[in-house]
């Protein structure tokens, strides 16, 4: 199973005197299974992009497949495709709107014609792999913090059992527990189910710990697309474009500039730590 976005162009207010060109030319291909980090400055076209992957918003110009089939063709059941590829907005109280937690999870596989315990079955899966305590699942989603909030956004869309988990500024707000927290379930969730994660960010340290393949963005077209280690070795190239690298990179190559031999393509605080010592002989 893949997505493949096939010179996909997109132009907000075509044909008017506020027509900007989003989307330019996109070529991209996301295998099964990848945890792929998107990054880019504000503008850039990361949410454009992702809207597009589940027909969301659709292209201008171009073609999306999913698993071999366009899903602009006629008749596509396009419903079907947003209960397979999943999206999780920047702001989670867009996606919440029922009077408690359980029913709010249970709206998804609700409209997928399941019976009353199969629904909610799924929900309560899916409120347990987020890490939500019991007690609060009959609370209204209004009353929760904005991590709890996150969690019961991602929840409703898990239990849709979707084949691909996109999440837009999936910590955006959040202390540095609350931010790990709700990663480390998602990495949970992308090892043990095997689905496609899909992260948008603005922390460069969260992309490097998490994902295994980063697509860099700026003004509407993709300029990198590596594993990171290699992207953020371009942190210069990344600085002109509105961006950065980890602090660690930064790190890593002014201990490189002072005499020791590190690896610079280190990009987390524990491939750090280890070169370091290798180094020292320690």
């Amino acid at each position: 199973m893949s997505i493949i976005l096939d010179k996909i162009n997109y132009i907000y207010g075509q044909g008017t005197a506020y027509e900007i060109q989003a989307l330019k030319n996109i070529n991209l291909k996301i295998e099964d299974g990848e945890f792929l980090g998107i990054i880019g400055h504000t503008g850039s076209g990361k949410s454009t992009l992702i809207q597009h992957l589940n027909g969301l918003t659709k292209a201008t110009s171009g073609a999306i497949y999913y698993n071999g089939a366009d899903i602009y063709d006629e008749g596509y059941p396009l419903k079907e495709l947003r209960t397979k590829v999943g999206l999780v907005f920047q702001y989670p109280e867009h996606q919440l709107f029922e009077t408690t937690i359980f029913e709010d999870v249970c709206f998804g596989p609700k409209n997928q014609g399941l019976t009353k315990k199969e629904v909610q079955l799924r929900a309560f899966a899916a409120l347990r792999s987020v890490g939500l305590p019991e007690e609060v699942y009959y609370h209204s989603p209004f009353d929760l913090s904005g991590g709890q909030k996150r969690r019961v956004a991602i929840a409703g869309v898990l239990a849709m059992q979707p084949d691909v988990l996109i999440l837009d500024e999936p910590t955006a707000g959040l202390d540095p527990k609350g931010r790990d927290d709700i990663l480390d379930q998602v990495a949970k969730l992308h090892r043990e189910r095997g689905m496609t994660v899909i992260l948008v960010s603005h922390s460069m340290e969260d992309v490097a710990k998490y994902v295994g393949r980063i697509i860099v963005m700026n003004q509407g077209s993709i300029v990198l697309d590596d594993v990171p280690g290699n992207v953020f070795a371009h942190y210069q190239e990344l600085e002109a474009i509105g961006l950065a690298a980890p602090q660690v990179t930064y790190l890593m190559h002014e201990l490189r500039e002072a005499g020791l031999p590190v690896d610079v393509s280190a990009t987390t605080v524990t491939e750090a730590k280890n070169e370091i010592l290798e180094k020292l002989g320690r």
